[in-house]
């Protein structure tokens, strides 16, 4: 019976194929561009996913914020007073609020063999690095590090060496460059290019720095996409971190990456890193240190994302109910037409359930086809775009499933009252029908 229900649904469809087309259109565009905002949303996660992995699952982000009871204390005494003042003005820290090289050494000896290095890095600027010999130029953006940032970000070189402690520790005005600018200057010489001495002008400011590596430039689609949204064609120059401070004339840090030990658990050590910098900064009114595993936080942006997603794709699911009414709209009229053929099933014995069975059945294979095509543009349509802007295309079969389902459903929604009508017509009145 469902059988013969379903060839009478593919023969009615065949008999009326740009009607059936029309009517499948609002299921078409609701389940593509679901299907395509849910593989682009699902190809993001899982880049910057990999991508926050890749950079290792037990390191520990280290930052200096605000106290939250801060902004309250300050609302507090302002109430009544200060009508014209904004959250836009946060605290900035002083130097005497920054976390300091001596804070850090005693929590290295408080955690001992728990903690393999620190990754630290200040920015000084977007400047112009060029060659002395030819004159050749190339955008950089300038950097200074711990030689624990390039154990932290997995990072490898093609010739040359990382900083050495007595660079570190006076300052030295060397520099590791990249491979991208070592195209733009050096024409991909890389022997040439290491120990070399190259001008830096930023800030109106110039120095003179020794090239002391070229490092291999990551392949991180999430950076790709970072430098396309942002028309960022600058590559990074790394520095010692001393030389970027006194450049800055500064002292301390903000934030800061701790590379774990692989056999301890990142929470524990997050957890005894807040608690030595709580006992630290208690007599501090305005700022504290928090410590969050990046474990915490790809948890934390693998469920926005998903969040963010979702009601992406339920708004662009409000076109499935818009398709919906279509499916109803053209059962009804399909039930009109074929009122005397009802009449007839009827006066031979039919009953009311088959004639309801009949109708929801078509509504069904209507909304299946519609759903299979939305798909299908959906995958395609999803895939280009995860590719446009560089994250690896993940087609969700999550989606995929949830959709068909979703197109049965309708199918039987919107086809159960049209279905329900023609069950109830009068066998005397359909046959009498014209």
């Amino acid at each position: 019976m469902i059988y013969e229900n379903i060839r009478l649904a593919v023969f009615s469809l065949k008999a009326n194929k740009m009607r059936a087309l029309l009517t499948m259109l609002g299921i078409i565009i609701g389940i593509g561009s679901v299907i395509a905002i849910m593989t682009v949303g699902d190809s993001v996660t899982a880049t910057v996913t990999e991508s926050m992995s890749s950079l290792g699952a037990n390191n520990i982000t280290v930052t200096l914020e605000e106290r939250e009871d801060a902004d309250a204390d300050d609302e507090s005494v302002q109430m009544g007073m200060d009508w014209g003042s904004s959250d836009e003005d946060a605290k900035q820290p002083s130097q005497e609020d920054y976390i300091t090289t001596e804070m850090l050494r005693q929590m290295k000896d408080a955690l001992g063999s728990s903690i393999k290095a620190y990754s630290i890095s200040e920015q000084v600027g977007a400047g112009q690095i060029q060659q002395e010999a030819d004159g050749a130029t190339a955008e950089v953006s300038v950097k200074g590090t711990s030689l624990g940032y390039f154990l932290a970000n997995d990072m490898n070189l093609v010739q040359g060496s990382f900083f050495s402690e007595d660079e570190l520790q006076n300052g030295a005005m060397v520099a590791l460059l990249s491979e991208k600018a070592l195209d733009d200057l050096f024409d991909g010489d890389v022997t040439k290019a290491v120990g070399s001495t190259v001008n830096l002008a930023i800030d109106n400011k110039y120095y003179n720095f020794i090239i002391e590596g070229v490092y291999e430039e990551s392949d991180d689609a999430t950076q790709n996409m970072y430098a396309m949204f942002m028309n960022h064609h600058a590559t990074d120059l790394y520095i010692p971190l001393k030389t970027a401070q006194e450049i800055n004339h500064s002292s301390g840090y903000q934030t800061l990456t701790v590379v774990v030990d692989p056999n301890e658990n990142p929470d524990q050590v997050a957890a005894q890193i807040e608690s030595f910098f709580a006992n630290i900064y208690r007599n501090n009114r305005d700022f504290e240190v928090s410590a969050m595993s990046m474990a915490s936080m790809v948890s934390i942006m693998e469920t926005m994302m998903d969040t963010i997603t979702t009601a992406i794709a339920l708004i662009g699911g409000i076109a499935l109910v818009v398709g919906g009414i279509g499916v109803m709209n053209i059962m009804l009229v399909s039930i009109t037409e074929r009122t005397r053929e009802i009449g007839t099933r009827k006066a031979l014995g039919a009953p009311n359930s088959s004639i309801r069975v009949q109708f929801i059945i078509e509504s069904i294979v209507i909304c299946l086809i519609g759903g299979a095509i939305g798909i299908l543009i959906g995958c395609i349509g999803g895939i280009a775009a995860a590719n446009y802007i560089g994250a690896s295309a993940v087609p969700s079969v999550k989606s995929i499933l949830i959709s068909l389902g979703f197109s049965m459903a309708i199918g039987v929604f919107f086809g159960y009252y049209p279905a329900n009508k023609a069950a109830k017509l009068n066998p005397i009145d359909a046959l009498r029908y014209e």
